[in-house]
């Protein structure tokens, strides 16, 4: 996470002229301009009326974490609508078919490292089976084959045993139970696309997935969740984007920029979580703060470039800056590594900690009281769930997904049942900042061939319902960090993310702290002396090999204190600038 040069950031959304929003109809108009004239990062005006309803929602983060199912990690949570015949659920425990081996039911895995299966839309279509949703175990079987043969890649999962059918508890996962406890759990809450990582990051950023066959014409895409152009690895983040897939289609940024509302992408830095092919596993490749990658589109959108805003394309260093500092902008989208994606084989524990990180420094923040928090998973990830998505179009929905809902004004313990999908996040911001806005080609000003407007779908829900505005906003719900190792390993000792900084050596690193356990939160924003000993387990981006710790490097690291002032590592986990 290097040390950007700061700029000018300001996040106070200003209200364009009614010219340059002359396209939107003039109810939504109305309502627009009297939004965002209180969307700012920095205060309402002392003329401005009381925010009311959605609009004391002025910061909207979403989280999205990577390949679980619903049932993988809520499968038995009280009340959701959860694995039948367990947890008290209705029905029989189901016994999903092997093949020769006969069936596998569903199981309590306590292991924080899994292996999952293979998750393109010919996997989808397989584990759903028509319906019966008892694909998934002969689907995993098909892709195993040998892949992790040689054992020589880096995310591979050799060895594994065959666990789509695993689920999770409170036992391994304290602090999402906690979450849904204490705020909103959605339990039908389905990926927008059948499909992988690329095309369902492109539906949360545009409620579409498409080729386009001429630059810069949008009316050139085409329907297409599967055969996509993909976004060439990138690592030069101080340098424009190398040639790669046009995706010309209009997307959310559009709308935002157009209207003056401020937005920020944050990748964190490490290696790349998802495979470019739809496999299981696959070589590890960078992923940086403007890395064209299938967790960050957004470079290769038309309008991103045209509107000059790959800048908001930020390094996830700048969130906890900005969340300390009351610097949000309206909306941001946090996108993991492989460390912390909980993508398998990473460590779920490892990404449990690092969300509870971002949700932490968020609620220690001064805009918590007006922030609104989305965490999801972005597909299945091959593992079981029994509930079969509803279709409203070609490409959708895809599989059930958790999802959370966290904020002041979230209803406690409350189990959403709406059918949802990341279409209602666009939905929501587009209620809160745009006057209602869409994603439609007749009303946007500038016209695709998207099938069908997704925000607009009968069956979709709506968000606001998980909140009450009426009542007081709730005080934060700090929550500790797992002691576990930042990869698979033996270490022991409190678990912190940072930064390295200026004067480090390779023996003795000062870490600027942006993430701690419950134990070390007093040494959260410090600089801290760390000894790198011949006995440290040092990893680069979840594999165990020769390196140099660099300043400007993300750590995930356990360490303990060695001295009254220094401190000692007892594993690293060098993600990288």
């Amino acid at each position: 996470m290097r040390n950007f040069k700061r700029g000018a950031e300001s996040d106070r959304v200003m209200v364009g002229s009614l010219r340059r929003l002359r396209l939107f109809a003039l109810p939504a108009l109305v309502a627009a301009t009297a939004v965002v004239i209180s969307a700012t990062a920095g205060g309402v005006s002392n003329a401005a009326p009381p925010l009311t309803g959605i609009h004391k929602i002025r910061h909207v983060v979403v989280i999205m974490q990577e390949n679980r199912s619903f049932d993988s990690y809520f499968g038995t949570y009280p009340g959701a609508d959860g694995i039948p015949g367990l947890a008290g659920n209705p029905g029989t425990v189901p016994c999903v078919p092997a093949g020769k081996s006969g069936c596998v039911k569903p199981y309590h895995d306590t292991s924080l490292v899994n292996g999952g299966g293979p998750h393109a839309k010919a996997d989808g279509v397989g584990d759903i089976n028509l319906g019966a949703m008892n694909g998934f175990v002969i689907r995993a079987k098909r892709a195993e084959g040998g892949a992790c043969a040689t054992g020589e890649n880096p995310n591979c999962a050799a060895g594994a045993r065959q666990d789509v059918m695993g689920y999770h508890t409170a036992a391994e996962i304290p602090n999402y139970w906690a979450y849904a406890r204490d705020f909103v759990l959605q339990d039908h809450m389905f990926q927008s696309d059948l499909s992988w990582s690329l095309p369902s990051h492109l539906y949360m950023v545009s409620a579409w997935s498409a080729f386009c066959s001429k630059a810069a014409n949008p009316m050139s895409c085409v329907n297409q969740d599967s055969n996509i152009r993909q976004p060439p690895i990138y690592v030069h983040s101080k340098l424009p984007p190398p040639p790669g897939p046009d995706f010309a289609w209009t997307d959310i940024t559009y709308l935002l920029h157009r209207a003056g509302v401020s937005w920020g992408y944050y990748v964190f830095p490490g290696t790349q979580p998802d495979c470019a092919d739809d496999q299981m596993t696959c070589n590890a490749s960078p992923q940086n703060a403007q890395t064209a990658g299938i967790w960050n589109p957004l470079p290769y959108f038309d309008t991103v470039r045209q509107d000059g805003q790959l800048g908001d394309i930020r390094p996830v260093h700048l969130f906890y800056r900005a969340a300390r500092s009351g610097t949000l902008p309206a909306v941001s989208w946090i996108a993991p590594a492989d460390a912390v994606s909980e993508h398998p084989p990473s460590s779920i524990g490892v990404g449990e900690n690092y969300v509870t990180g971002l949700i932490n420094t968020i609620m220690r923040g001064p805009q918590w009281k007006s922030t609104a928090i989305f965490l999801a998973w972005d597909d299945w990830g091959g593992f079981y769930d029994h509930v079969r998505p509803p279709r409203v179009d070609q490409n959708g929905y895809g599989l059930r997904v958790p999802a959370l809902v966290i904020s002041p004004y979230a209803k406690k313990g409350y189990i959403d049942h709406q059918t949802l999908s990341f279409d209602a996040y666009l939905k929501f911001i587009e209620d809160d900042f745009l006057g209602s806005q869409r994603l439609n080609p007749r009303t946007d000003g500038r016209p695709d061939p998207r099938p069908d407007v997704r925000e607009n779908a009968p069956i979709l829900g709506n968000l606001v319902n998980d909140f009450n505005f009426n009542q007081t906003p709730r005080p934060p719900v700090l929550l500790p960090q797992q002691n576990v190792a930042p990869v698979p390993g033996h270490a022991t000792g409190n678990y912190v993310i940072g930064t390295i900084t200026p004067g480090s050596s390779q023996h003795l690193i000062y870490l600027q702290i942006s993430s701690t356990a419950n134990g070390d939160q007093s040494l959260l924003g410090k600089n801290i002396p760390v000894e790198v000993s011949s006995a440290t387990s040092i990893y680069f981006g979840g594999k165990y090999a020769t390196g140099r710790l660099n300043v400007g490097d993300a750590l995930t690291a356990i360490i303990e204190p060695a001295t009254t002032t220094t401190y000692l590592a007892h594993e690293i986990d060098d993600l990288g600038p």
